[in-house]
This record gives C-alpha cells, structure tokens and sequence, in this order.
C-alpha cells in the first residue's frame, strides 16, 4: 500500500480504487454477452458506487457505518495464477480477475482499519471490508456455478 500519512490522503486514496471498480465493472457489464451477466456487474458497479459515496460523505464529516462479521470464503482465486483483462478475456478470467480485485480491497480496508486512529474510522473500514468480502463470495459463488461446474 502507499504510504498514507492523513485521513484525507487514505480517503482519496480508497475514493479513487473505488472509482477503479466502477469503472472496471461498468466495462464488463458493456460486454456481457449475456443479460444476467451484465445486470450482475452493473450491480456490482452500483455498490461499489456506493462505497466510493460513503467514503467521500466521510470527507465532509459524514461518517455511515455498516455491517461487520465473518463472511465465509470458498478461496477458489486463492491457489490460481493472476489473470490480466483483454478484450477477449473468457468468462472464467473475468470472474477471476474480479475476484482477486474483491480480495484486493479487502485487504486494503483491513489494513485501513488497523491504522485508524478513532474507532468510528476502524469500524467504517471493517464494514467496508465486510462488503468487499462478500463481493469476493459472491463472485466465488458464480465461478463455482458457471465456470468449475461446467468444466
């Protein structure tokens, strides 16, 4: 992770990652070739859309905390090799490459939430790494579905 040293270098920091996904997801959802996947992904844009709002709510001293706990995980991207996106990406790379983005921003707002300094801003990041983890399932879950079923 960069070096962050105030809470607005981490905000901007998490706001710009979060518009990484937006876009990626929303890039994704152009492409599907099938109506479930590309209502899936612009669904995934739309919550991570709304992370990127919470966070920037933060910076003007609105603080939403959400939910916290454990979310179960299947570990399917954890033994496979990266994947890098193309135009010609399968499915099963998609699923891939967004799962390990999911586990990305996991571990992002779980090491966020080890730095902060108040424990509203710890519990802000664990429920955002909350939601990321169950994104990560999420997608998991479709792989399982409609990739390693398959196969």
């Amino acid at each position: 992770m960069t070096n962050l040293d105030t809470l607005e270098e981490i905000l901007d920091y998490a706001i710009a990652l979060e518009q990484k996904a937006v876009d990626l997801y929303t890039m994704i959802a152009e492409k599907a070739t099938s109506e479930h996947n590309r209502e899936m992904f612009l669904a995934f844009a739309k919550e991570e859309m709304g992370h990127k709002l919470k966070l920037e709510n933060v910076k003007l001293g609105k603080i939403e905390i959400g939910t916290t706990g454990k979310v179960m995980d299947l570990k399917i991207s954890d033994y496979a090799n990266d994947v890098e996106l193309t135009d010609n990406s399968s499915y099963q790379n998609i699923l891939m490459y967004a799962m390990k983005q999911e586990k990305q921003a996991f571990r992002l707002y779980t090491d966020l939430a080890d730095r902060a300094e108040t424990e509203e801003m710890k519990n802000l990041f664990l429920a955002l790494a909350f939601e990321e983890a169950n994104h990560k399932l999420r997608f998991e879950i479709e792989y399982d579905e409609n990739v390693l079923r398959e196969n």
